[in-house]
């Protein structure tokens, strides 16, 4: 999604409030999109691998997921500047979690998927309110204190649960297979590119709309490419799918580290592309 904005980096961070030299997250191009639904598809069949293989049962792995997200985001915290690295171990780790904390309330506590879905919305927007009367900005380009990015990360994990349960309520009750849920959700996408683009929605609530949907279409791809065959997928596994997905993700990230495809350099004044 595009959209253009002239805009200066901010100035070195003292505190909670003050702004970093950097923002912490990367510029939206066309590699966010991408490595953003790799994760998500790595995080539902790395959910389901880890509870399959793993002998802990859901709690105990979603347990472990969590304290291995809560260690990986204390770096990402102490980082004065984004590091492809660390940040996408994050949104894959938080991709992991998020889907375990839907899995737990569905199959453990027997909460319905109609429930827990408008619980993570309610979740998600209180989060965005709270978010905007602080700060008075939703944006991503702006997440440049630690505040902003406590923010940020709190929103991402409801974004990920709240997809996991609307788009299996939507699979469930729909009963569309997996290749067509995908096709489902990638149209809803589109459709949000289109109403950003011709009818002027707001690139902010593009951006976030979009980042919802897209862990249900990670989860559809993920689930068609590692079922069985019996049940509409292709049989992969959960091993093979979660592999593949995570060396493509490995790739891309060596890339932008490298390259530095996805970095605006502070104090440097910007046209920006995308959202």
């Amino acid at each position: 999604m595009t959209y253009e904005a002239s805009e200066t980096t901010a100035t070195p961070a003292a505190g909670l409030g003050t702004r970093m030299r950097w923002n912490k997250v990367p510029e939206v191009t066309v590699y966010f999109w991408i490595i953003k639904v790799l994760c998500t598809t790595v995080g539902e069949t790395a959910a389901d691998l880890l509870n399959e293989k793993a002998g802990l049962g859901l709690t105990g792995v979603s347990v472990l997921m969590s304290a291995l997200l809560a260690g990986v985001l204390v770096v990402q915290f102490r980082t004065r500047a984004y590091r492809p690295g660390v940040y996408w171990l994050a949104v894959a780790l938080i991709s992991v979690v998020g889907t375990l904390i839907s899995d737990n309330l569905t199959d453990n506590m027997g909460v319905p998927l109609e429930t827990s879905t408008t619980v993570f919305a309610v979740a998600l927007a209180v989060v965005f309110a709270v978010w905007y009367r602080r700060e008075r900005t939703l944006s991503i380009h702006h997440v440049d204190t630690v505040s902003r990015e406590s923010f940020y990360w709190l929103a991402v994990l409801f974004t990920f649960a709240l997809g996991t349960a609307a788009g299996d309520l939507v699979s469930e009750r729909m009963a569309l297979g997996y290749w067509l849920s995908a096709a489902l959700f990638a149209l809803a996408i589109a459709a949000v590119a289109v109403a950003h683009f011709t009818l002027g929605l707001n690139a902010v609530w593009s951006f976030w709309i979009a980042y919802v949907l897209t862990r249900p279409l990670g989860a559809s791809i993920g689930d068609y490419l590692s079922q069985p065959s019996a049940d509409g997928g292709l049989g992969l596994g959960t091993v093979v799918t979660s592999a593949l997905f995570l060396a493509v993700v490995l790739g891309l990230v060596v890339y932008l580290s490298v390259t530095r495809r996805d970095v605006i350099e502070p104090g440097r004044s910007v046209r920006r592309t995308t959202v």
